[in-house]
This record gives structure tokens, sequence and C-alpha cells, in this order.
């Protein structure tokens, strides 16, 4: 099941965040190529978040799924949910999510046999981290 937790520093009083959701589903379901029956979306605003030395509109988002996860993946999520982002709270893509890298189950602090042990015969691509920052890459 894919799941992409989004965080920002906008209030999200009198915002519309079931149209976030909606499209933030959608896109990770098109670009997982997963049902969007699988996919999770959480956003959580008011969150302080300082980015640049400033606490002007960021965001900060993760993305977990297991398989489908690719470097061009990756950079068309980062541009999807960067630009639901800067329509709907007027974040800049600048400061909202692009990607910082991937991270196989083989070099994060997980060890393979634990994630064997969640779902037999099920092979873990990667977890993919996106965070409010200029692109790193």
């Amino acid at each position: 099941m894919p799941c992409l937790n989004i965080s920002t520093n906008v209030n999200l009083d009198g915002v519309n965040t079931s149209s976030i959701l909606s499209e933030a589903s959608s896109q990770v379901a098109k670009i997982l190529k997963k049902p969007e029956s699988y996919v999770m979306i959480v956003l959580k605003g008011s969150v302080p978040i300082s980015f640049g030395g400033t606490e002007e509109p960021a965001a900060y988002g993760e993305l977990v799924s297991i398989g489908g996860l690719s470097n061009d993946v990756n950079k068309k999520l980062s541009s999807a949910i960067s630009t639901i982002l800067l329509s709907k709270l007027s974040v800049l893509k600048s400061r909202a999510p692009t990607l910082a890298g991937m991270v196989p189950p083989s070099k994060s602090s997980f060890l393979p046999e634990l994630l064997s042990d969640l779902t037999p015969r099920i092979q873990t691509d990667a977890s993919l981290v996106l965070c409010g920052c200029r692109n790193l890459i």
C-alpha cells in the first residue's frame, strides 16, 4: 500500500483539503501504476517548518511503497505533488517536495529479513523520501 505523508507549515483552516487528497491520491496511483484503492495520503497542516532559514510556506513529504519506485518515477511524483501544493497551498516548487533520495532496504535501518517476515515473497524496491528543499540530484 503506497502511503504519502505530507506535512506543511500552511494553516489548512478554510482550505479544501479533499481536493488536495484526491489529486495527490490520483497522481500517486497513476505514476506508481497501482490501484488507487490501495493508496493512502496523509496531510498535516500548521506544522512548524523552517527551511532555508525562513518559515515561508514549505512542505515535507515521504512516500513509502513496496515496489514501483525508480528514479524516473521519483521525478514524476516530485513534480506532480509540487504542482498540487503550488496550486492549492501556494507553496513554491523550490519549497515543496522534491526528490532527496531513495533508500533501498539493504541500505536502510530495516533489516531485509524483517521486511521479508512482513509479507513473504514480496520484494521491496525502495523507500522514497521527498523533502521540502531544492532538487538535490
